[in-house]
């Protein structure tokens, strides 16, 4: 069975050291901008939202892809990046149905979860517990998506 992480908003205190430790362990830098996780405030409903990639089981944005820069690895089910072949044209981005994949002007790629090769650092730096890294079944599953689209759309709502 998959892993992956799990979302709580309702202990996420909207510190954002998953962004911080997010770029420092990937680019060694402390910019938000290119994080991989992204915290977004629901003023309304008094929540702060960390939202990446959830890992589809049908991923649209490697579907999307012309060149197989971002494939789905069976064995770890994480959907991979591979910089080498992409070539920027950031369908990836677009086709994305839960916003999770950004490109980074600074950085020349897209900005996407990995889960850090199996052991996520924004998960070992939450100091509320809103991100946990755990097996994935079914209903999990399902349940991720659920709230991915929700907070998603959610958010297009706002930024219009």
């Amino acid at each position: 069975m998959a892993k992956g992480i799990v979302f709580t908003p309702e202990k996420c205190i909207g510190c954002r050291i998953c962004e911080l430790v997010c770029t420092f362990s990937k680019y060694d830098d402390f910019n938000p901008k290119d994080a991989a996780i992204r915290v977004m405030p629901f003023d309304e409903e008094g929540l702060q939202v960390p939202l990446a990639c959830i890992q589809c089981d049908e991923p649209e944005c490697a579907a999307a892809c012309p060149v197989d820069a971002l494939v789905k690895n069976k064995e770890t089910e994480v959907v991979e990046y591979n910089r080498d072949l992409c070539i920027d044209c950031k369908l990836c981005v677009d086709a994305c149905p839960y916003d999770s994949i950004t490109y980074s002007e600074r950085l020349s790629r897209i900005i996407k979860c990995d889960l850090c090769g199996g052991d996520p650092e924004c998960v070992k730096l939450c100091p509320s517990g809103a991100l946990e890294f755990k097996e994935l079944d079914s209903e999990l599953k399902e349940k991720r998506e659920k709230i991915a689209a929700h907070y998603s759309q959610a958010y297009k709502e706002v930024a219009k």
